[in-house]
């Protein structure tokens, strides 16, 4: 189990018998580096999830220089799924990430993608979320090409979840998440169904698409372009460090 908040973590870990219990802060890319050595032991992944996720109000620069909220939904789960390719591949894994329907928001032009994750002035968090949404079904799409077939991806909508994921948010996404309206949200077991079932299901997944309720769902055209997945890999490498 791994999670930012030690003491949450070790408490669910304490449920699964035999768990480690790991911690990470996503806004600092040397913690990333210091989870996968804690990893390097494993002789195998079958199944990595990429679940964490976050908006944030005002924007904010981590210590790595990146937009926070681009930071911690893609590149440091980017940079994850690098350090753990050995383990990957021997186990022919299989890499699930939590996208979400806000990514048909987020597009950036060909050629434009550095500037647009920065989400200069005026900063709207919504259109950071989905620009970082929308990076997750591009880096899904990309990975699945690069790494076949040793390593399959996939990258799912769990709907909206009534979690404190949304308490912190700005705009209306964190207006939802402080009304009565929440109430009328999925609960976490029913936004984790489709998350259980991409990493468990013999099959019914698309290798390197988008899926909700168990279904390959349509994505924006942008998320459809390799030329862009190709971008997107590349610059991610560069900002963590790794060859392309």
């Amino acid at each position: 189990m791994v999670g930012r908040s030690a003491e949450k973590t070790a408490a669910v870990a304490a449920e699964l018998d035999g768990a480690r219990a790991l911690t990470v802060d996503l806004a600092r890319l040397d913690d990333v580096r210091r989870l996968a050595a804690q990893l390097a032991d494993l002789p195998r992944v079958d199944v990595l999830v990429n679940n964490a996720g976050a908006s944030f109000a005002h924007r904010e620069v981590t210590v790595d220089g990146n937009e926070r909220t681009f930071q911690v939904d893609h590149l440091a789960p980017y940079l994850l799924t690098r350090l753990l390719e050995p383990q990957l591949r021997a186990s022919r894994g299989r890499v699930v990430t939590t996208s979400s329907f806000a990514h048909w928001g987020g597009a950036s032009r060909r050629g434009h993608l550095a500037e647009a994750v920065e989400s200069r002035p005026p900063y709207v968090a919504t259109r950071a979320y989905a620009r970082a949404k929308w990076c997750n079904v591009l880096f899904t799409r990309e990975l699945a090409r690069r790494w076949a077939p040793e390593v399959t991806a996939t990258c799912f909508d769990p709907g909206g979840v009534a979690t404190g994921f949304g308490r912190a948010a700005g705009g209306a996404t964190g207006v939802l998440f402080r009304s009565p309206l929440v109430a009328f949200l999925r609960t976490p077991a029913q936004g984790a169904d489709t998350l259980v079932w991409l990493a468990t299901a013999d099959g019914g997944w698309r290798d390197g698409a988008h899926h909700a309720h168990r279904s390959r769902t349509l994505t924006a055209p942008s998320a459809r372009d390799d030329v862009r997945a190709a971008e997107l890999w590349e610059l991610s490498a560069r900002l963590v460090g790794l060859p392309a």
